[in-house]
This record gives structure tokens, sequence and C-alpha cells, in this order.
């Protein structure tokens, strides 16, 4: 029978003051080294005793001090992640999962997010990160110029950059986790023209972006091989007002009939894409399709809802942290996930004319 003392919270402690390793180990019975083995998950250590200290901690209310174990092994159990604004849907939902998966494995987790997106300000939050001591860095910034500030940064320190960059130079050191963003848009692209579409335009994201290029690129190949006309409208940002905005320039060529799909880089843009379409009073899908790509909650929520290209966000989150951990000992091929089609009510095959 397991027996562990209980004693009030602070009870025989100078001052009140936090538990410590050692009244863990007076109120289990037990030695200093078996509740540190215990805490640090040792496989020699027999369950009985294993749950008797846990026990002790428990009704201690004990939590490790980080600043000493920090000394004691020369590791912060602390991994950076550097990302972009909070607005972007992608990014934060990536960062999300991965400090869940890092929680659950026992690290902290410090987050720095870029305000602008230029080598200089990504050098600072790189050097603003690296003075915590992290054990490793997790970049969720797919943005062109602040990897060229990683590739500078010489780090020491284990790096997983969750960005579909397709050339990485022999020289970087990092590994490189992503949803194949090109196929996703040959995915949407195929989806469109084998409902009969050919006149599909593509409301592209910001430049600079690796995920933009990306899906432009698989877009584009998609159109080629199938022999059908290329038509882009770029959008400033990744956001509605952008959409709205390139929608309201696709209007016409709508009612012409010159363009009868619409593929937007994210949901998003497709979002303000179908708020231009409703105001002009054409009708989706009847008058023309639409397709976004991220599946972002509300997207099923539109009207009418909107066919979309799912990211898996939390196998993302999930591939990056453990490369982070176990990618030291394995090669550096990029760690690549596939994205689904989400099909619903925004396409349908285009009406006779």
């Amino acid at each position: 029978m397991t027996v562990v003392n209980i004693a009030q919270p602070g009870e025989g402690r100078p001052g009140n003051r936090p538990p410590s390793m050692a009244d863990v180990a007076a109120m289990a019975g037990v030695s200093h080294q078996t509740v540190s083995r215990v805490l640090n998950d040792h496989p020699n250590v027999r369950s009985g005793t294993r749950d008797q200290v846990m026990e002790a901690i428990r009704q201690l209310g004990y939590r490790r001090n980080r600043a000493a174990r920090t000394l004691a092994t020369s590791h912060s159990s602390t991994i950076g992640i550097l990302t972009v604004g909070s607005e972007f849907f992608g990014p934060q939902s990536t960062v999300l999962a991965i400090e869940a998966a890092a929680r659950a494995q026992g690290y902290f987790v410090t987050v720095t997010a870029l305000d602008r997106y230029d080598a200089h300000s990504a050098s600072e939050a790189l050097s603003h990160l690296a003075d915590q001591g992290i054990d490793g860095l997790v970049m969720v910034a797919p943005f062109e110029k602040v990897i060229d500030a990683l590739d500078d940064a010489a780090l020491t320190i284990p790096v997983v950059v969750v960005a579909a960059r397709t050339k990485v130079p022999a020289s970087d050191p990092a590994h490189y986790v992503y949803v194949d963003q090109r196929e996703g848009a040959r995915i949407a692209t195929n989806h469109l023209l084998g409902l009969g579409h050919r006149n599909i335009a593509h409301v592209s994201g910001p430049t600079g972006w690796f995920d933009a290029t990306e899906r432009q690129i698989g877009w584009q190949e998609a159109m080629l091989a199938a022999k059908a006309p290329v038509i882009e409208v770029p959008a400033e940002s990744w956001l509605a007002p952008s959409g709205h905005e390139a929608g309201k320039r696709l209007v016409e060529s709508v009612r012409s009939g010159e363009v009868t799909a619409v593929f937007a880089a994210n949901d998003y843009l497709a979002t303000g894409v179908l708020r231009a379409f409703w105001e002009a009073g054409l009708d989706v899908p009847n008058d023309v399709s639409v397709i976004g790509f991220d599946d972002l909650q509300i997207s099923n929520f539109l009207i009418p809802s909107l066919t979309t290209v799912r990211q898996p966000f939390r196998d993302v989150g999930h591939a990056a942290l453990t490369e982070l951990l176990d990618g030291a000992a394995a090669d550096k091929a990029p760690k690549v996930i596939a994205p689904t089609l989400v099909i619903r009510a925004s396409t349908a095959p285009p009406k006779s004319r």
C-alpha cells in the first residue's frame, strides 16, 4: 500500500517558501535522486515509487525550478518560435499546433512575432530568441526576406523552417517542413477544369511569400497542361479587402464570359471575391465558380459555402517539432505534407452562354 504523509501547502517550510525537491523526497519517503529520476522519466524507477513521488508532487504543488535546471543541464528546455503577425491564419494555426506538441513533450515555448517582414527585423528577432538560451528554433514565417536573415544568422542550435522553400541552398543548415502548396493549387485548378471550366482566373497572393509563389506555379502548370488561358489578378495582401478589390476587377470579365471560375490564393481572398460578385449581382456558382485555399472554419458557413484546399496545420506542427527534436540524426530531405480538396457549394459546371 502506498503511504504519503499529507501536509498543508507551506507547512514546515520557512517563510512559506515554494516546495523543493527535498520536500517532495521527504513527503514521499524517498531520496532526492529518486525524485530527480521520476521528474526526468528515468526508466529504472518502480511504478509504486513513481506513484508515491507523483502524489507528493501533487499534494505539495511542487513545480520544477526552471532556472536551476538550466544551470544544471546547460539546456533550457525551451523552443523558440519566430512567426509573422497574428492576422495570418495559416502561420498562427501552425504555431498553436507546435506549442501544443512541445508542451506535451515537456518543453516551454517562447514566441516572437515580426511586425515588419524584412531581413533587419528578422535578424533582430533571431538575436532576441538566441539570447534567451533556446534549445532549438522553429521559423513559421514563409517570407523570402525573413528566410534570408536565417541564412546569415549562423545559428548553432537546431532549426526547422515551416515554409514551402523548394530551392534550398546546400549550405542551409535548417530542416524544412511544409504542406505541398503547388500540389494543392493543382488540385484546386484541376477540380475546376474537371467541371468544364477553361477560363479560370487566379487571384494570387502577395509577392515575397513562398506559399503564394508555389500556389501560383501550381495553378499555372495545371492551366498550361490543359492548354487553357492564363489569367492572373495579383492581390496586394492575403486579406479579404484585397480579394474584394480583385473581385471588382473581375466582374466585367465574368459578365462577358471571359472568366467562368476564380481560384483565390487563400480563403480570405476568396471571401472578398464572393462579396464583390454579390455586390455586382453575380450568382456563385451559377454565373461563376470560386475556390479558395486553407479551409478556414468560416468557409463552411459562407453563402455559398466555399470549396477550398485544406491544410492539415496540426500535422504540420507535430512534424515540425518532431523534426526539431529528432532531425539532427536524420537526412535533410524536406518533410512534405499533402493537402486535400474540400468540395462545397461555390463550384459547379459553367453555365451555357
